[in-house]
């Protein structure tokens, strides 16, 4: 009896679900609701995306700047030092993000002179 029950019950919510999806389909309000939705959505992946980076990069400076005074009892200045560049390499690294920076290109980082393609010196 109860797998009659069982079986009866997920027929009626198969039923109801296609209901509704055919519901959803005629409704404009939806699609527009949807579309809303899924903007807000990768609104909240962008921020947590750039919260994250920003935050690992102060905690990996930190980190090293610690291990550095903790081996070569540098003191309190290794951390400070670190914790700095890491805030910096953070604020970088979310400005590359966002696109408010560009990323460093190839050329530039071969140390080759861009117009015709010898070194620098």
């Amino acid at each position: 009896m109860a797998d009659n029950r069982k079986e009866g019950l997920e027929d009626r919510l198969k039923r109801l679900g296609s209901q509704l999806s055919e519901k959803r389909r005629e409704d404009p309000k939806y699609a527009a609701d949807e579309a809303r939705a899924a903007e807000n959505r990768k609104g909240y992946q962008v921020a947590v995306k750039l919260s994250s980076e920003f935050v690992a990069a102060i905690i990996v400076g930190a980190l090293l700047g610690y291990l550095l005074d903790r081996f070569a009892g540098t003191g309190p200045w290794g951390m400070i030092v670190l914790l700095l560049l890491g805030f910096c390499a953070g604020v970088l690294n979310v400005l590359r993000s966002a696109g408010m920076v560009a990323a460093p290109r190839p050329v530039d980082l071969s140390g080759k002179d861009g117009k015709n393609g010898r070194d620098g010196a």
